[in-house]
């Protein structure tokens, strides 16, 4: 089963009905894909409050991947704003669970700095105990997780602690970037399509416009071609592939989802009801 969806639902303007206001924006996203990724966590863990209203807003069958507060990736440049972590983990675990049947995964993405040492691997388990009543889907930044013979080592480190390998189509622009090693290592795989904008994610945050250049890139109908055999291939390995475009700067995301579906020939069921906008039929 292959499931097709976009980080965030708030910033794709092709799939919206006219006039629609911002508190409706979620229900018109799920009247086109199944999975979301709920990124704002990573920002602030939501309130039960909110999430419960998320989870009413989408239809039955509808499917969150949860990104991970940036306090427990190491992304946070500031104090943190708990007691401690555990607090922090007991926060995110509460927020969590509030989304029900309706969680696909957490998803735990490190920083580029969160490179492959013995630190590290044991701060994964510490993050896979703290949320063990989850499925939880592990992100690399860091090529050396990949280079040399560590490939093989670091796919059967996720395998045997039942964690879910993210796989990532991704600018290869040094030791900040990882390759695409389409891998399954659980019955559930990430797929996580960035783009391929090398200029974008070298000057990540050097330049004043960063976030409006780092995921600009628009893949055409032979890459996600390309990307398709791959997904085919995944979908071998596991029960479940989740595929999320995150190639927004443009918002090349939402069209480039609707190609890949339409590829793969996928047809998703369940989702809300929604208007014919002039954008159906022409992805």
């Amino acid at each position: 089963m292959i499931k097709i969806g976009l980080t965030g639902w708030s910033d794709h303007p092709s799939i919206y009905r006219e006039n629609s206001s911002k508190r409706e924006k979620l229900f018109d996203y799920s009247g086109h894909f199944p999975i979301v990724e709920a990124d704002t966590s990573f920002y602030a863990i939501p309130s039960t409050t909110n999430v419960q209203k998320w989870v009413r807003e989408t239809p039955d069958d509808f499917q969150f991947v949860v990104k991970a507060y940036q306090g427990m990736t190491g992304h946070l440049r500031k104090d943190l704003p708990f007691e401690n972590r555990n607090e922090m983990f007991e926060a995110f675990r509460q927020s969590v669970d509030a989304f029900e049947h309706k969680l696909a995964m957490i998803l735990v993405q490190f920083p580029p700095w969160f490179d492959c040492t013995s630190q590290n691997v044991k701060y994964i388990l510490y993050v896979k105990q703290q949320l063990s009543q989850y499925p939880v889907a592990i992100e690399f930044r860091n090529q050396t997780w990949y280079q040399n013979n560590r490939m093989e080592a670091t796919t059967q480190f996720l395998r045997e602690n039942d964690l879910i390998h993210t796989v990532c189509d991704e600018p290869q622009a040094g030791v900040g970037s990882v390759p695409f090693v389409p891998v399954a290592t659980h019955q559930k795989v990430l797929v996580r399509i960035h783009g391929r904008n090398v200029y974008g994610w070298r000057n990540s945050g050097a330049i004043p416009n960063w976030r409006e250049v780092r995921f600009l890139y628009d893949y055409n109908k032979e890459e996600l071609k390309q990307l398709a055999k791959e997904i085919k291939e995944l979908e071998k390995d596991s029960e479940e592939v989740f595929v999320l475009f995150n190639n927004n700067s443009g918002h090349h995301a939402a069209s480039n989802a609707k190609m890949l579906q339409k590829i793969l020939n996928l047809d998703f069921e369940g989702l809300a009801p929604k208007q014919l906008n002039l954008f159906e039929g022409e992805f």
